[in-house]
């Protein structure tokens, strides 16, 4: 059986030279390069499931890109956010380990997240006092503050991303991603 992987097409290539998608029949979106492609080097059952997926991978990278720009105009990383926002709802700090856990990285990468966060005074780490082996990530004011100075314009990339698309289209694609996560882990 002949095998069928994302790398027949440059996605680079995709979201730079694609053209703007245009509405089928139905009056859903998709990419006229992609469907070429797909009709062209896949079956036709695989070519839906193919053209979803490659939508969303743009999308993903595409809000990706976006976000490390957001961030980077606040001297911070999306990855960097990421552990802000997260430490901002745990006052009391969140072991390293299940933080990794959490924003689905690995140990290493959190550890080399709370070093520059720590070293720009936004985290600080303290023993944890359930866990004499165990280390907590703690946000310290400085961070706080800077969390709370971020967290409405951080809603409005959020609102211009999504612009567009109502609260049920909103829900269905939550629940869409969502079932691929599930799939992806149950492999």
């Amino acid at each position: 059986m002949k095998s069928y992987t994302s790398n027949s097409f440059d996605m680079k290539r995709f979201t730079i030279a694609t053209p703007e998608p245009v509405p089928d029949e139905d009056g859903r979106l998709y990419s006229p390069e992609v469907r070429r492609l797909a009709g062209e080097h896949l079956p036709p059952a695989a070519r839906p499931t193919a053209e979803a997926l490659s939508a969303l991978g743009v999308a993903a990278r595409l809000l990706h890109q976006g976000m490390e720009r957001w961030t980077e105009k606040h001297g911070l990383s999306e990855g960097r956010l990421a552990v802000l926002f997260r430490l901002y709802h745990h006052p009391e700090g969140i072991p390293l380990g299940e933080l990794a856990a959490l924003l689905h990285v690995s140990p290493r990468n959190i550890t080399g997240l709370i070093d520059h966060l720590e070293q720009d005074g936004l985290v600080i780490r303290v023993a944890d006092p359930t866990d004499r082996r165990s280390v907590l990530a703690r946000l310290t004011e400085a961070g706080r503050s800077r969390v709370d100075g971020l967290w409405e314009e951080a809603i409005g990339f959020q609102g211009r991303c999504a612009r567009g698309l109502s609260p049920e289209e909103l829900a269905q694609l939550r629940h869409l991603c969502l079932r691929l996560v599930q799939n992806l882990k149950s492999r």
